[in-house]
């Protein structure tokens, strides 16, 4: 089972000074990091703190501050402010976070996941091989979308991967990639994909009192086939029954770059009056969610509660508005771990569940060279909440 950060021995030498680089687009989850960092190392009794292996060990802040400036023609470069060499460096970088903009000769631009990627390689750029190992957190994984080749078209992803590592990036972490099978790009380096399983489920269950978590009255379901590993590892921690749905698909056309969906066909057992758990890894426009709990709904499901680790909502809130007045849902959860929109955070049925102290733990570990396998398995974590749950104890 998962120990408090107070409980967990790392008591090895660090890889280095650890370092904490969150660029512009990941500013509040990097501090948020560091917060947790900072409190953690302050607080701890580690014996060897005084020895010289692990100077730097406790700072104030772990933040290196960097900048990503533009001229006025969009061209732009990276720099650091303060010296890195030897340092156990985390560069964090959201590239969903279209609300930063930039000046191009007299328009102002918003920043694509392309402009964040350049920026993040920039910064390593900065960096310029004086650090002693480099991480890159990148939540929402570059391109992920664009993981295999179906026809004559690039392998985004794979690419990029293996530019990060070609400039010195010895780790990749990332959160529910979309293919984690895109890793076989860079298989002599470190890539890990993160589940938010534990941080879903809690914040379920803090905001939903009366829930019977049982086969007889919940089902988890996967909207696509395409997500079916997902939906089975939680129904299998939560002791529930699974259904999915698979899309038909008019494959004679080709609309917005994708074959455009023709019906939503159900596999599963009899779903009236049970309450639903429909999990997905992303939420991008947001319909075909949508079209799934109203097939749901149709065949009689009590509550529904949708769980994302990645809300984009590309075409805007408006219509989860609508369907959440015609009761279609009863809430919807998503991580931090990308931009979340002042509109989103203020809607009655949306639960943000942070995943600052989870991020904060992997850093920890990994700069002490320590195995992060007990932080990737979430399962003893989730069976003790539930636990907790039934007991009245959250």
């Amino acid at each position: 089972m998962l120990l408090q950060r107070s409980q967990r021995v790392l008591e090895t030498i660090p890889v280095g000074s650890l370092g904490l680089i969150p660029l512009k687009s990941c500013e509040e989850l990097g501090r948020q990091v560091n917060d947790y960092l900072v409190q953690w190392r302050h607080s701890s009794g580690l014996e060897h703190k005084s020895n010289i292996a692990f100077t730097g060990y406790e700072r104030d802040s772990y933040l290196i501050p960097a900048h990503t400036p533009r001229f006025g023609s969009g061209e732009a470069k990276g720099t650091i402010d303060d010296s890195v060499r030897g340092n156990d460096l985390y560069l964090m970088v959201d590239v969903c976070n279209y609300s930063l903009t930039y000046k191009i000769y007299n328009y102002t631009n918003h920043m694509s996941p392309d402009d964040h990627f350049q920026d993040l390689k920039r910064v390593i750029a900065a960096i310029g091989g004086k650090a002693r190992r480099l991480t890159v957190i990148m939540p929402y994984l570059y391109e992920s979308r664009q993981h295999k080749r179906s026809a004559r078209e690039s392998l985004d992803c794979a690419m990029a991967l293996q530019e990060l590592v070609n400039m010195g990036v010895e780790n990749i972490l990332t959160f529910e990639a979309h293919d984690p099978r895109v890793q076989n790009a860079i298989p002599l380096h470190g890539f890990e994909t993160v589940t938010p399983a534990y941080q879903l489920i809690k914040g379920l269950l803090e905001n939903t009192p009366g829930l019977q978590i049982d086969s007889d009255h919940m089902l988890v379901i996967s909207p696509d086939e395409g997500g079916m590993s997902r939906a089975v590892y939680l129904a299998n921690v939560l002791g529930l029954d699974m259904g999915m749905f698979y899309k038909r698909r008019d494959y004679t056309r080709i609309i917005n770059g994708r074959n455009p969906i023709l019906a939503h066909e159900f596999l599963g057992t009899d779903i009236e009056g049970k309450d639903m758990i429909v999990v997905d890894d992303m939420i991008s426009s947001g319909d075909s969610m949508l079209e799934v709990i109203r097939e749901l709904k149709k065949r009689k499901a009590r509550n529904i509660y949708i769980f994302s680790t990645f809300g984009l909502f590309t075409n805007g809130l408006d219509k989860f508005d609508k369907a959440y007045e015609e009761g279609l849902f009863t809430k919807l959860l998503t991580t931090n771990l990308i931009y979340q929109t002042p509109e989103l955070l203020s809607r009655p049925y949306y639960i943000s569940c942070n995943m600052s102290k989870y991020i904060a733990l992997l850093v920890d570990t990994l700069n002490h060279d320590v195995s992060i396998s007990d932080l990737l398995d979430p399962y003893d974590r989730i069976q003790a909440l539930v636990t907790r749950y039934r007991n009245g104890e959250l």
